[in-house]
């Protein structure tokens, strides 16, 4: 919860206790209550100091927490999986808090995952008008020439979407291999952006790393590893998704 007024159901679901179509239905019903009064209006609104109640169960106040961890691949960006896959907060399981991931990597896509219970915080870097940096370094299948790499920029159809980059830079080639390792940066990143982009052009993801979020890196870490942001980057990173 923050200072300011927010709708309820908005405050259920960011407590990790349900989904917001799920808390609407639960406040419609008349299973939630503000204050020890029951509340079934969906546009109420209610500030850190009120005590909500959800089927008889106090909403626990948590002091907001920003992790962020090196996903490994073979990993779901969720905190379950009715598959019983390994998701990302198995690694943080010394953390309290009920955190949640800030967007998502693929399963088979690796680097930085921000984790944290500050749902304002999660909409800010997540919303698709602000140009927070994302790079990802990619080897792909193949040696596209510069005029097929010139496509990422411009942008590539994939589905209903065009997909493309901010900029991109070649890190290596090896023709013996015949494969390319690519550095991309992206602002939106829209659902497998990178790897449906390079498959539209002919040139298959073979590895996909995201190696910088913003002013964050992996400096140090290796894949599991996870660390508390400081107070320092989380302005940095709200002033980044500001600008």
């Amino acid at each position: 919860m923050t200072n300011s007024l927010e709708r309820l159901q908005k405050v259920i679901a960011q407590s990790g206790v349900t989904s917001r179509r799920k808390a609407e239905k639960l406040i419609a019903d008349g299973k939630v209550n503000v204050n020890k009064k029951t509340v079934t209006e969906l546009g109420t609104k209610v500030g850190p100091h009120d005590d909500i109640e959800v089927e008889g169960v106090l909403l626990e106040k948590e002091e907001p927490v920003y992790y962020m961890l090196y996903k490994p691949r073979g990993v779901i960006s969720s905190i379950q999986d009715d598959k019983e896959r390994k998701v990302v907060t198995d690694y943080l399981g010394e953390v309290q808090e009920r955190i949640y991931p800030i967007g998502r990597l693929d399963y088979d896509t690796s680097g930085i995952l921000l984790l944290t219970n500050d749902g304002d915080f999660a909409n800010l870097l997540m919303h698709p008008s602000y140009g927070i940096d994302k790079v990802y370094v990619a080897k792909i299948e193949g040696i596209p020439d510069k005029q097929e790499l010139n496509k990422l920029r411009k942008g590539v159809r994939s589905d209903n979407d065009l997909l493309k980059v901010i900029r991109y830079k070649i890190l290596e080639t090896d023709r013996k291999k015949n494969t390319m390792i690519i550095e991309m940066t992206l602002h939106e990143g829209k659902n497998r952006h990178i790897k449906r982009m390079m498959e539209a052009l002919g040139y298959p993801v073979i590895k996909l790393k995201r190696e910088r979020y913003g002013l964050l890196t992996l400096h140090r870490m290796k894949p599991g590893d996870y660390r508390s942001l400081t107070p320092h980057e989380v302005k940095r990173m709200r002033l980044l998704a500001s600008e």
